[in-house]
């Protein structure tokens, strides 16, 4: 008979079926088998945004990045989270893509558990949300936001696996757009990454060298905004602090 795992629920945000099934595998699975789960090679990237206002942003960050690393020959997924849907105004919601030099394996699978990379589309989605729940180790932090990494990091609740911040003024360097084209799966006619979205992709493309920046602006509506938020990111070693 096999160890026995208490898969209670109290009243925690992250209890759900999916998080208990986790914890099962992780006290019964020796790490050799633990291993034949781990994907090589692949990255995971989240985007929180607020509901209709910002969504067009969150999806355009993560297309726009998938569409690039698709060009340069990776293979790639983008998509909002269907667990979010529908979403309404001002609730964060998340969107996702995953980049990976090898066929995804676990493509039916709706949410990123474990993301190397998180963008906040706007900078007060830091508080009161589990922004890095589930990060990878050295995973990154982009923010829009005018102000400094060290500040930001105040407001971070959980900052074990987070290595580094970025910060970089999307709202000033580009302009949002509030759209329903493209959302819940719809063709896109507003074109990706005329917003912030260029900027904040830009500054992940800086921080992460996920995908390269001339990559980024050729898939972009707006390739000037890609390169400014590539130029103007503020990037912050969280671990080089703590060590």
């Amino acid at each position: 008979m096999g160890p026995f795992v208490n898969t209670d629920c109290g009243p925690r945000e992250d209890c759900n079926p999916r998080e208990r099934r986790r914890t099962v595998l992780s006290a019964v699975l020796s790490p050799e088998e633990k291993e034949l789960f781990v994907e090589k090679g692949l990255v995971q990237i989240t985007a929180w945004s607020r509901g209709v206002i910002m969504i067009k942003e969150s999806r355009d960050t993560v297309v726009a990045l998938a569409n690039a690393a698709g060009k340069e020959g990776k293979f790639i997924q983008a998509w909002e989270n269907y667990v979010d849907l529908p979403d309404r105004v001002n609730v964060p919601v998340k969107a996702y893509a995953r980049i990976s030099p090898n066929p995804i394996e676990s493509k039916y699978i709706y949410e990123n558990e474990e993301p190397d990379i998180v963008v906040l589309v706007e900078e007060t989605l830091v508080k009161g949300n589990p922004v890095t729940k589930g990060l990878k180790p050295g995973g990154v932090l982009v923010v829009n936001t005018r102000r400094s990494p060290e500040y930001i990091a105040k407001f971070i609740r959980d900052k074990r696996n987070l290595k580094t911040i970025v910060c970089v003024d999307a709202s000033g360097l580009g302009q949002a757009q509030v759209t329903l084209s493209g959302a819940e799966g719809a063709t896109d006619a507003t074109g990706v990454g005329g917003g912030w979205a260029g900027v904040l992709a830009g500054a992940v493309a800086r921080a992460t060298g996920i995908v390269s920046l001339e990559s980024l602006k050729s898939v972009a509506k707006n390739p000037a905004a890609v390169e400014r938020g590539y130029n103007q990111a503020v990037i912050y070693e969280v671990m080089a602090e703590t060590a």
